[in-house]
């Protein structure tokens, strides 16, 4: 009877380490984690949608570096110039994440790769000078309208622009650099893409970027959601789980600041989200405070966003989408239990 208990308990063992799988063992293995971020160099690559997201990405890659070591700083961020590059190192294993690619099946099965749940919306916009009284889609009726020629941009300002019965004048570009002048000079009134890229674009502007804006609506949605290997679904949830664990703790108002206090003196979905309840590490196969060590690494979502996209960013993107699901936006997060 001892002999078999022993057995048992030994099979046991061996199940559960076994569960993390490839990819999770191969990181904490090697002590560090690899990964990658989508940096799109402006006119170098006309074939991705997004601008520059790496600071984003580099803080994700971050978050995630902080939940399984408990220190952000245990990461190596890799730039790569559009997402098929990035897919491709998924693939070969040069990095365990990519930050930066829209979930796309066709992609997916090329490089064997799996789609988190998104964590930044991009989507087509328009950029436009502010003392033009053009404030809404409508206003654009009758405007000249920059894009790049035989993009997908150019395909849905023409789609959805013409469905909602808006008639413009389309001026197609071969650079984008050129495309940029034509809008500072006044020879468009609008330009097109996404705002990701737009807003990108808007930093080269120099004394002129105050005065331009991003229109609010959107004409479609482009989201960036994390990358992982296919086949390791444990590497995957705790890629997903540390993207909730931002979104939760913005809207249950967790920053870098009062985390450590909020852990002690918070309520019981608080106390759970940064580790002072058990529950959230054991079907991560990661330390109960490993929420704590996120937030207190790079902050909640809100904090990440206008640092590295937001108001404090070189890009001044509005947070527009990309607020949690109780401020209207489409962040949201699976409730903590």
């Amino acid at each position: 009877m001892t002999k078999f208990i022993v057995v048992f308990f030994a099979l046991l063992c061996v199940s559960t380490a076994s569960q993390a799988g490839p990819v999770f063992d191969h990181v904490r293995a090697a002590g560090k984690l690899a990964c990658g971020a989508v940096s799109e160099p402006g006119d170098d690559n006309e074939d991705d949608t997004h601008g520059d997201t790496l600071p984003f990405g580099r803080d994700m890659c971050r978050a995630v570096a902080a939940a399984v070591f408990g220190d952000a700083s245990r990461v190596t961020v890799y730039g790569f110039r559009d997402e098929a590059a990035g897919m491709a190192a998924v693939q070969s294993g040069r990095v365990a994440l990519l930050v930066g690619a829209t979930p796309n099946p066709g992609l997916a099965r090329r490089y064997a790769v799996a789609f988190g749940t998104p964590v930044f919306f991009d989507g087509q916009g328009f950029l436009v000078r502010r003392n033009t009284g053009i404030a809404r889609l409508a206003d654009l009726a009758g405007k000249q309208i920059c894009f790049i020629g035989g993009t997908d941009a150019e395909a849905s300002v023409h789609r959805e622009l013409g469905a909602r019965g808006i008639k413009f004048l389309p001026f197609p570009f071969e650079e984008v650099g050129e495309m940029e002048a034509a809008l500072v000079d006044g020879k468009c009134a609008a330009m097109t893409a996404d705002v990701s890229k737009i807003a990108r674009g808007r930093t080269g502007f120099h004394a002129e970027v105050q005065n331009f804006v991003v229109l609010p609506e959107l004409i479609t949605l482009d989201p960036l959601a994390p990358v992982v290997a296919a086949g390791d679904a444990q590497w995957a949830r705790v890629v997903d789980w540390t993207g909730y664990a931002l979104i939760e703790a913005e809207i249950l108002g967790v920053t870098q600041a009062n985390a450590d206090m909020l852990g002690r003196t918070g309520d019981d979905s608080v106390r759970l989200l940064l580790g002072t309840r058990h529950g959230m590490g054991w079907p991560l196969d990661l330390p109960d405070g490993w929420g704590l060590k996120v937030i207190e690494s790079v902050g909640n979502y809100g904090e990440v966003f206008a640092r590295d996209l937001g108001e404090k960013s070189r890009f001044g993107l509005a947070r527009g989408l990309n607020k949690p699901w109780t401020q209207g936006g489409l962040l949201w997060a699976p409730p903590l239990r």
